[in-house]
């Protein structure tokens, strides 16, 4: 169904075309066959190519939709905090209540008191977490934090190297490479842009040489690449470092490049000489790092530095660790050595997002937040947003729990949840847990009963993508725009946040919250879409395309015409040694890439109890904790740890076995997956199972984040594959806290 075709007949049936509004990497067009107001059917993009076709979570949303599991009705609390205990109540007293305590709260206490967590589980214009926010801050404001959990690292060094994050080159670049680098990258299952995997099938097709550095041999080293090489978690910028040594040695920079439009190339040629601390970072030096043989470091530092154009694309998961600015940082220095910035066929290796000059327009505004006005930003993290106060996500339960320091007083005593679970998805589950007990009230909006869900005072039933109308775009790159069309009714009396907080706000005395319906906004936030199209247009045929932008190489400007167009940076270059991370004056932050050996690492001490790495991972069966109880999408896997046949038969586990997996946070049982593809010493849980505790605390939803750490990286990055574990077969429950 191509453009001009978003709604059509076929005899009873009426077809509309629509799309995702989850948080899954990619945007995707949905045709939804209806009958008698009922979703029969959904199929994907046949239009033109490249088609922006949806992955199985896409084609599942009818199971999404008319799920049993549903929550259709206001709810509050019956039981203990945490036991699941509703009863059913009106929208009247659901919305009194919320509003009595806002008041009572922000009376009492102050609007600090209140905690607002709104995240990705909705990705709309309008139908997003900001509706809330806006609400709050129009009340006298709230506690909010800060933290991109899936990039904070990329988004540090991306800021500090670059001076922006719109760091992209379109998809379709790919086809003018030579060489192409998947660095700890899974675009099969995360769907990181729609249109990924379609350029990389090409990209093999035409004999592109693909090369993926990842501890685990997943779906896109098997579709795509030529070569896997496996490499300890943790330790991927102490291969990027020995490469650069490498091209270094062997004289392989762009030396033209270097001098053009970088600044700070001496000091990051010292450290990696050995000249500044006298340890040269050879390959040998790397391998016994990392576990990656030297001579297969030397030959992938001379085949990028030599396949020139080529293309460097460092996910986001080597950067989830406890340095992972470092491991970005070191990737964006060595496409910049090679000179593979700013050409067709190359990459920053930045963070990946979006395309510089392009307005992706905006959605209903927050506003600014009273209760964090004067507040300094973190001085550690501050590179990662500036846009929030001290209060990273990754300590949001010692705030509660009020044991979180930084000159930021905070007396947490209420908890406003939207379009976020964070008792699934935030690290330290156990720690959660007390810390939720711990508050005066909490309020969840939600479309199932999740674990965050489970400890509401008053629970809101929240409608899905298809029972409203919104606006949506792909993660990062704004090639396209998709009108999600309302397919049916609301089913039940669950309504949009959008709705609660228009009636919220008239129980508070707020008059100016919306004077707007959902159609005006719409038109509004249509006006500020990069192209403008005009909303009843879009909402016809489903989808927008930016036509305009087809190819696009990010810092092409900056790199032909430096003069007019100088890098968004304090010296208008390409900082190796940043001057902003070197203002802040922390020395985890230096201001040349440097590997920084981590905590709970291979080698930490910590490993005598808990030998093992574990990393976490996208699921192709959720988008975070999304889609968990959708019957289709559990068939395509069980939720499982993976673990190399050495480290399985060492503990005598056998396939299928439930085993424990523990440390000093917390304890898991769940099925074993004994496989070659992931490497000795780490084992794989993927992210977003729901975290279910038994009556001993022990998690039996397969959540990792039972195990993770709550702190952060100096740049804001979240650690959630810096992690030692033990595994044994369940039943000897030795070890791990009680």
């Amino acid at each position: 169904m191509g453009p001009g075709k978003g709604k059509r007949s076929q005899g009873d049936i009426t077809v509309i075309s629509t799309g995702c509004g989850h948080d899954c990497g990619g945007r995707c067009v949905l045709k939804a066959y209806i009958k008698d107001g009922v979703v029969v059917r959904v199929e994907t993009d046949d239009g033109e190519e490249p088609q922006l076709r949806a992955c199985l979570r896409g084609r599942a949303m009818r199971q999404e939709l008319y799920s049993p599991d549903r929550l259709k009705f206001p709810m509050k609390r019956v039981g203990e905090r945490g036991e699941g205990k509703f009863e059913r109540i009106s929208w009247g007293e659901a919305l009194d209540t919320v509003a009595t305590r806002l008041q009572q709260v922000k009376k009492t206490y102050g609007p600090s008191a209140i905690f607002y967590i709104g995240y990705t589980g909705t990705i709309g214009y309008l139908h997003n977490p900001s509706t809330v926010q806006r609400l709050l801050n129009m009340l006298g404001g709230c506690t909010t934090a800060w933290g991109d959990s899936s990039a904070g690292g990329a988004r540090s060094a991306s800021m500090a190297t670059y001076g922006t994050v719109t760091t992209a080159n379109s998809r379709d670049d790919l086809l003018n490479s030579r060489m192409i680098i998947m660095w700890g990258w899974n675009p099969t299952t995360t769907i990181h842009v729609t249109t990924t995997t379609y350029y990389l099938r090409k990209a093999k097709e035409a004999g592109i040489r693909i090369i993926c550095v990842d501890p685990v041999f997943s779906n896109s080293v098997a579709t795509f690449a030529d070569q896997w090489i496996p490499v300890r978690p943790g330790t991927d910028t102490a291969m990027l470092i020995a490469m650069a040594y490498v091209i270094i040695k062997e004289n392989l920079q762009d030396q033209g490049f270097i001098d053009a439009y970088t600044v700070g190339f001496d000091k990051y040629k010292d450290y990696l000489l050995g000249l500044e601390d006298g340890v040269p970072k050879t390959p040998a030096w790397a391998e016994k790092i990392t576990g990656v043989p030297a001579a297969t470091i030397q030959k992938l530092a001379r085949e990028y530095a030599t396949a020139k154009p080529a293309a460097l694309l460092p996910g986001w998961g080597p950067g989830r660790t406890a340095y992972g600015e470092q491991y970005h940082r070191a990737a964006m220095t060595l496409a910049t050595m090679t000179g593979n910035v700013g050409v067709h066929g190359g990459n920053a290796a930045g963070y990946d997002n979006g395309y510089m000059g392009i307005t992706l327009g905006s959605g209903i505004p927050a506003g600014s937040n009273p209760a964090e006005e004067g507040i300094l930003p973190p001085p550690n993290g501050a590179l990662e947003t500036r846009s929030h106060a001290g209060l990273h996500r990754c300590r949001m339960w010692d705030a509660i729990l009020g044991e979180e320091s930084g000159g930021y007083h905070r007396d947490i005593k209420m908890l406003y949840v939207v379009a976020s679970n964070p008792l699934n998805q935030a690290p330290n589950l156990n720690k959660g847990v007390r810390a939720l007990k711990k508050l005066d009230f909490i309020v969840v909006h939600e479309q199932f009963m999740t674990a965050t869900a489970r400890f509401a005072d008053i629970l809101l039933p929240i409608n899905t993508n298809w029972e409203r109308n919104d606006i949506t775009r792909p993660w990062v790159h704004g090639t396209y725009f998709i009108h999600v069309s309302k397919l049916v009714d609301s089913l039940g009396e669950s309504k949009s946040d959008f709705e609660i907080c228009v009636e919220l706000a008239r129980r508070l005395g707020i008059e100016n919250y919306s004077d707007k319906t959902e159609g005006e906004w719409l038109r509004e936030i249509c006006k500020s879409l990069y192209g403008q199209p005009d909303y009843d247009t879009l909402k016809k045929n489903g989808v927008y395309r930016v036509k305009s932008l087809e190819t696009y190489i990010s810092f092409e400007k900056q790199v032909n015409d430096p003069k007019h167009y100088p890098f968004p940076t304090p010296s208008g270059k390409i900082e190796i040694y940043s001057q902003l991370y070197e203002g802040l004056n922390n020395p985890e932050l230096p201001s040349v890439p440097k590997y920084i050996e981590s905590w709970e690492g291979h080698s930490d001490p910590l490993t005598q109890n808990y030998p093992l790495q574990l990393i976490t991972a996208r699921s192709k069966r959720r988008a975070h904790s999304c889609y968990e109880t959708i019957p289709w999408l559990q068939e395509l896997e069980r939720q499982a740890i993976w673990i190399n046949p050495r480290d399985a038969s060492s503990r005598g586990v056998a396939e299928g076995d439930e085993i424990k997996v523990f440390n000093e946070r917390g304890q898991m049982i769940l099925p074993v997956r004994v496989t070659e593809r992931i490497m000795p010493g780490v084992v794989l849980i993927n992210e977003g199972a729901w975290y279910l505790p038994d009556e001993e605390g022990i998690d039996r939803g397969g959540c990792p984040n039972t195990l993770t750490k709550d702190t952060y990286s100096p740049g804001g990055a979240f650690p959630y594959n810096t992690c030692l574990v033990q595994v044994e077969r369940a039943g000897g429950f030795g070890i791990g806290p009680k």
